[in-house]
């Protein structure tokens, strides 16, 4: 039975492990957190001591963390992932991080004889329960296919996006489209409200017109409108605000490092940060639509 060690067990990292097991895979789990592991060692997964008892015989471990710091230090520390694999240990990265720093440990991972991908996942918290996830995946394409068996008890459409770091460019460029897209959404309903045109009526109409798009569809920021989105429960994630604004700051520093103007994607990280800053940042991000509003909806 293939061994594999999650680490990361945060809103995301939690579902997508126990849908590992759900899948009947041999689950070694790591977090900082002990009541998080607790949580599925209760249906079944082994608890890691540490990141170094996570590698040791491991033959996939997956990370789903935070920050490309995060990544760096799990992957190199002394008593980190890479020093204790075995050769040939496949690696998936499935945090949303900075490309210079997934490309940086793709290379030491070949040279070390680790089978690196970068895999970040779209869906939020909803897809992770689901299994519905998709993912956007960077690396060797033989690697790919190698974890495309896994990959697909965690998500439902698994896309192969290219070399190493292609991943990760697929999230920043997608997250970069939502972050705009949820403002434009926002600013739409609230002229639309102050135009006296009923949020129900606007949504009826431009659902069905050239307006349409997934933050309105699927994740409509107005309450009673999309049953299944978070503004019907006070706006809990989700995915919270302060991820957002890093996904929008990971395309900035993106669109710098190629020379590309994102002037949207600017102005969308500079409200995002603005609303964070005022302590909403672990709202879901669509709740951007009371502070832009000035109100409830």
């Amino acid at each position: 039975m293939t061994k594999i060690s999650f680490i990361g067990l945060g809103h995301m990292g939690n579902p997508m492990a126990n849908n590992l097991l759900k899948a009947g895979f041999d689950v070694k789990v790591f977090d900082i957190v002990p009541a998080a592991v607790q949580t599925l060692t209760s249906k079944g997964a082994k608890a890691a001591t540490s990141l170094q008892d996570a590698a040791t015989d491991a033959d996939v471990i997956i990370t789903m963390l935070q920050t490309g710091e995060q990544v760096s230090k799990t992957c190199l520390a002394e008593d980190g992932i890479f020093p204790h694999v075995k050769k040939g240990t496949l690696y998936i990265d499935s945090s949303s991080i900075d490309i210079v720093t997934t490309k940086s440990l793709h290379n030491i991972a070949n040279t070390s004889g680790i089978k690196m991908l970068d895999a970040p996942v779209s869906g939020g918290v909803a897809g992770a329960e689901a299994g519905t996830l998709t993912l956007m995946v960077g690396g060797e394409e033989n690697n790919f296919n190698a974890a495309k068996p896994i990959l697909e008890k965690i998500g439902k459409k698994i896309v192969y996006a290219g070399a190493a770091g292609a991943g990760q460019a697929a999230k920043i460029c997608n997250n970069l489209l939502l972050g705009i897209s949820m403002i434009g959404v926002c600013e739409a309903f609230n002229l639309a409200k102050k135009l006296g045109l009923a949020p129900e009526k606007f949504y009826e109409i431009s659902s069905n017109a050239s307006g349409q798009c997934w933050s309105m569809t699927s994740y409509c920021p107005v309450p009673g409108i999309v049953s299944t989105a978070p503004s019907n429960q006070n706006y809990q994630p989700g995915f919270m605000a302060k991820m957002m604004l890093k996904d929008l700051r990971l395309g900035q520093h993106a669109a710098e490092s190629v020379a590309a103007s994102i002037p949207l994607g600017a102005e969308a990280a500079e409200l995002y940060s603005l609303f964070v800053e005022q302590g909403f940042g672990e709202k879901d991000f669509s709740g951007i639509i009371e502070w832009l509003g000035g109100r409830k909806f």
